[in-house]
């Protein structure tokens, strides 16, 4: 698991400048906290290549970038874990190539010179790789990230100069000199309407994301051409819970300590389940598992289902209580590692919760992410396959997913921009239009929203905040559910099976706790209404972000309007009130972080 980056220009392998250090050395800082290991960087004639490490897979060796002395001419940097490293490097070996030690990353050199940039075809892991191919007519690089998006290619293309740079994280991207952004002007509806960036986009002008699936080929001065590859192919051998198990307890291996997070929920409670049974069988020492709440008494505590996932599964229980006074900071920290708004109050919780993980000695954690998507786990999901056939259940839908529903956002915008969205379209509009075509194809509901949700919705909302905030304290977060056998799994289910997490249901029936398998759905996220109300510790912060002062220089959201809004969740504290406005404070807040990101560390305003 790592930090990768790297530049591109027109001229590599042919003459070019050589990438500057001092700009190589910032952009690294700004990604190390991912990668406090090792640090590498190498550079050549319009071309760099660098590597942040975390070591995770023979912690003594595999130095990135990797080079093998048998192949002069490819580098590669990796991001993330290869899970079928081992059967790849016998293939490899039976075909004369040869490994200075065990690293999954090491063979990539290897793979890529068997296969060129249909080597990450052959890949099983979570990754985002670069591979840097400056041989004799044939200078390229190639980036590629894995099916689920679950490890970030953050890109950037020059059309005056043709270069191209890139990184795992957006503050690093923006410190090479050269990358020319501004925030998009469509970036507050977007985050109101989906909170968080939506697809391929990023809340910057001139920044993009690899797509889920996606190979990037980059040519010298030629704009990165990317295509969505086909799905790793797997046959899941057994019942939902034996691919669960097969999946968890190839995960829990690590030359690291490993622990698991438990929300108290169906899903971390049953990787949580299946990996301390795998501590048990393996005789390894007793999982951890870690849970975090808040000090003092706050509404929708998990905190004893928590207690009890542990107390049947066996393990060592930590339970984390963070202080309510410290939330204010954590937003401006979250803010700051994310690089572009998420407007889900879960990013304090997660900043916080792998803080602690990584305290305690941990380097890899479990998470139960990626269920709700695959086996149809969400409300909005149950109430569109209510609704009668024929009628128009997107808008619903879209609602759903919004921090603001497009009544209030419309209501809340000036006129101007109220006529800027309804001239662009929104993020909202598009979602709609998607769900709609699936249909009209023939896709039943189901399979359409589980496809909308995995291709776009899940790594941008998700795994990208869970990506950034357990890096952002050197913790590898591994995601059973993201596994392609649990993929092809949940999507050749029966819908009755996969509506309303049945399937995982049942594979909890033995496992769990009844009382936990009895509670309704809730997310693991903060008290956000209550911790909105008069006296509690975000609302001075909120309240300051949203000042008419702030609103009036966007000139985006009418002043008077949000604060009409802050006034009624106030008197009547509301959740859907108090997400909209936490959604308005998280950009407001974001637009002040990212301007001093976009000066280059080193560099002159």
């Amino acid at each position: 698991m790592c930090r990768i980056f790297g530049s591109f220009a027109a001229g590599a392998a042919t003459g070019a400048d050589r990438p500057d250090p001092a700009q190589l050395a910032a952009v690294s800082a700004r990604q190390r906290h991912g990668g406090p290991d090792e640090h590498h960087v190498l550079g050549g004639p319009g071309w760099s290549l660098g590597c942040d490490r975390l070591a995770v897979t023979d912690p003594c060796g595999g130095q990135q970038p990797y080079r093998l002395p048998h192949l002069p001419g490819i580098l590669a940097v990796l991001n993330g874990e290869l899970y079928n490293h081992a059967e790849l490097r016998r293939t490899l070996t039976a075909r004369g190539h040869r490994f200075p030690d065990r690293c999954d990353g090491t063979l990539l050199p290897a793979l890529y010179a068997e296969h060129g940039p249909a080597f990450a075809e052959h890949l099983d892991g979570m990754f985002a790789v670069a591979i840097l191919d400056l041989r004799p007519g044939g200078t390229r690089l190639v980036l590629a990230v894995d099916d689920m998006g679950m490890k970030p290619i953050h890109l950037h293309h020059d059309p005056y100069d043709g270069s191209t740079r890139f990184a795992s994280e957006i503050p690093a991207l923006l410190a090479f000199e050269g990358v020319r952004i501004s925030p998009r002007e469509d970036s507050l509806d977007t985050v109101l309407a989906t909170r968080t960036s939506f697809a391929t986009h990023t809340a910057l002008d001139g920044v993009s994301v690899l797509p889920p699936g996606a190979t990037a080929l980059v040519r010298p001065g030629i704009a990165p051409l990317v295509r969505r590859r086909g799905p790793h192919r797997t046959t899941p051998v057994g019942d939902t819970q034996d691919v669960l198990r097969h999946e968890v307890r190839r995960l829990a291996r690590a030359d690291v300590p490993v622990c698991a997070i438990t929300s108290g929920g169906l899903d971390s409670g049953l990787v949580t389940a299946l990996a301390a049974e795998h501590a048990r069988e393996t005789d390894a020492p007793p999982l951890h598992t870690f849970h975090l709440t808040y000090r003092g008494r706050w509404p929708d505590s998990e905190a004893a289902y928590a207690r009890s996932v542990a107390r049947r599964t066996r393990t060592v229980h930590h339970e984390i209580a963070v202080d309510p006074d410290e939330l204010s900071s954590l937003l401006t920290r979250t803010v700051r590692h994310l690089g572009q708004p998420n407007a889900d109050p879960i990013a304090l919780s997660t900043y916080a919760l792998f803080r602690a993980v990584r305290e305690n000695g941990f380097t890899v954690a479990l998470t139960g992410d990626g269920a709700d998507e695959l086996f149809g786990g969400y409300d909005r999901m149950r109430a569109a396959l209510a609704a009668p056939a024929g009628t128009d259940w997107t808008g619903t839908y879209a609602d759903a997913l919004s921090a603001a529903p497009r009544l209030l956002r419309e209501h809340l915008y000036t006129a101007d921009y109220r006529a800027h969205i309804a001239d662009q379209g929104s993020a909202a509009d598009r979602i709609e239009q998607e769900l709609r075509s699936a249909e009209a194809f023939g896709e039943d509901r189901l399979t359409a929203m589980t496809a909308f949700e995995t291709r776009w919705r899940l790594p941008a909302y998700h795994l990208r905040r869970v990506d950034h905030l357990s890096m952002a304290w050197a913790v590898e977060a591994r995601m059973p559910f993201c596994q392609p056998s649990v993929v092809t799994h949940a999507r050749a289910l029966p819908t009755a099976a996969r509506t309303g997490k049945r399937a995982l249901y049942e594979a909890g029936a033995e496992l769990l706790p009844a009382a936990v398998l009895r509670r309704p759905k809730q997310p693991f996220t903060l008290p956000l209404s209550a911790m909105l109300a008069p006296g509690s510790p975000l609302l001075e912060t909120v309240g300051e972000l949203l000042s008419p002062a702030r609103l009036v220089l966007g000139g985006k959201v009418r002043a008077d309007r949000v604060r009409k809004l802050l006034t009624r969740h106030l008197e009547r504290p509301s959740h859907h009130d108090a997400q909209a406005l936490w959604a308005l404070a998280v950009h407001e807040l974001w637009t002040e972080v990212v301007q001093g990101m976009r000066i280059p560390v080193g560099c002159a305003a």
